[in-house]
């Protein structure tokens, strides 16, 4: 029997006594939290370096903060793309684990980690090309050069934030989030100071502007994939997977279920920053203090979005354990109770969002809060408008990824084509542009969407759950 066969086979989950339906969901609830709460912290860190960058750059200006907007807009089209492949790895590991098969844990690592290399690679080209992509679209001339000078310093860090984002969908699969979150809270005061170090040239270190804000967050992000790889080789329980056993032998039927389960996930993560990168053209069309509020507003709903990621990231975990062991009553409730979750936290903080708008519009600007005042009431307004969104737009993100436990993701790729596209998208241009809302008609269009999006979702969650149910029966 060698080392691998010998990885604990225990219970997945705290045992159940199905005495009443309470008691299931309440244990539901337990094991959910245990999986959510580091997931979502770990999300939250995440953009809490990205936060970082935004409030240090709008030291430099409103312009520095519209070039940063328009510079994440081209980054994260390229890096989508990827994220999505990768995300696959989480819902395969989850149901090999749930089927006790530990070597086909290991193996959707090993699989996700060599396409997050050969999808990162050509990825590149498109920030590299930013400033020439963003005057074909329309954008300021001196607004474009200075996203360009922050996304060549982004660019080089695809590929080490990929492979994180793999190990990080390993480790919870096998119910162990938390390196991931240790890392995370490691990463977020390291990046805070070699970017203000690179930004402003301090202790010896060369003034970069905005390349080095780019360039000190791939230096983090290299570092964090360094110390994620040193976790699952070293430490228990992960060592014992070996994960890079044989790591130059590429599993290629498995390879092609990760595409199969990862290109519409993809593709599904493209039409949503699609949608919000289209918004921030259409802003920077109505004015630079349109994008850079913007901006703002989208830093906010992005913040809040992270913990119903990190619980849609548990769901997908637990529905996939429950779907890899036969359970088709616990996919039902791990749905549930993810959904729930996720609406109890994004109402109460839509309504602290609503109170503390123009406070939280001043904290991006610092010392230039008194030149930005036209774009820190367009911030207040934008986040007043947002309550419409905010909620329908955690709810998708959960429900997206119950499903995505089920290796459901092409009905969803067709739900995020109607509710983005056919809906959201026409809706901000005809508003803003059609009836003359501005920036606020964009940000309603949005919500429409997305409330569209999230209906669809649960309508395609319920139905597949009561089928398993009736199989099952």
């Amino acid at each position: 029997m060698t080392s691998l066969d010998k990885i604990e086979r225990g219970p997945i989950v705290a045992p159940v006594i199905a005495v009443t339906s309470g008691h299931e969901l309440a244990v539901e609830l337990t094991e959910t939290l245990r999986l959510a709460v580091p997931i979502a912290l770990t999300q939250l860190g995440q953009i809490a370096m990205m936060t970082t960058d935004l409030v240090l750059i709008g030291r430099l200006g409103d312009e520095a903060v519209a070039s940063a907007a328009l510079a994440h807009t081209v980054f994260f089209i390229s890096f989508t793309f990827g994220m999505g492949l990768v995300s696959a790895v989480a819902p395969l590991a989850a149901q090999a684990f749930g089927a006790r098969n530990p070597r086909s844990v290991r193996r959707a690592l090993r699989v996700g980690l060599w396409a997050a290399l050969a999808t990162s690679l050509p990825m590149m080209v498109l920030p590299l090309f930013g400033e020439r992509i963003l005057l074909a679209l329309g954008q300021a001339p001196a607004i474009a050069d200075l996203a360009q000078r922050y996304l060549f310093g982004l660019a080089w860090g695809i590929t080490p934030a990929l492979w994180f984002m793999a190990i990080r969908g390993f480790m919870g699969a096998v119910n162990r989030p938390q390196p991931g979150l240790w890392i995370t809270l490691a990463a977020i005061p390291a990046n805070a100071v070699l970017v203000y170090l690179l930004i402003h040239g301090q202790w010896g270190l060369p003034r970069l502007g905005l390349f080095g804000a780019g360039l000190a967050t791939t230096t983090i992000n290299s570092a964090m994939f360094l110390a994620g790889l040193w976790f699952v080789m070293g430490r228990r329980p992960f060592r014992k997977y070996q994960v890079l056993g044989r790591i130059w032998r590429i599993d290629w039927a498995l390879m092609r279920q990760l595409i199969l389960i990862g290109a519409p996930m993809s593709l599904s993560f493209l039409l949503e920053y699609g949608l919000f990168a289209a918004a921030a053209l259409l802003m920077g069309l109505i004015s630079t203090t349109a994008l850079a509020a913007h901006q703002i507003a989208l830093q906010i709903a992005a913040i809040l979005f992270m913990v119903p990621f990190g619980v849609g990231m548990a769901a997908t975990v637990r529905v996939g354990h429950a779907v890899g062991r036969g359970d088709a009553p616990a996919v039902k409730r791990a749905g549930l109770v993810a959904t729930s979750l996720c609406i109890i936290f994004m109402s109460a903080m839509t309504i602290v969002v609503i109170l503390g708008r123009f406070a939280i519009a001043r904290f991006f600007f610092g010392d230039a809060v008194e030149s930005a005042g036209g774009v820190i009431e367009l911030t207040a307004t934008l986040l007043m408008v947002g309550a419409t969104f905010f909620v329908a737009d955690g709810i998708q993100a959960v429900v997206a990824g119950a499903l995505r436990g089920m290796h459901d993701t092409r009905i969803p790729l067709l739900f995020a084509v109607i509710g983005y596209w056919l809906i959201g998208f026409p809706a901000a241009y005809g508003l803003a542009f059609r009836l003359e809302l501005g920036a606020v008609g964009v940000w309603i269009g949005l919500s429409c969407g997305t409330a569209v999006y999230a209906a669809l979702l649960i309508l395609r969650f319920r139905r597949l759950a009561g089928h398993l149910e009736l199989a099952r029966g």
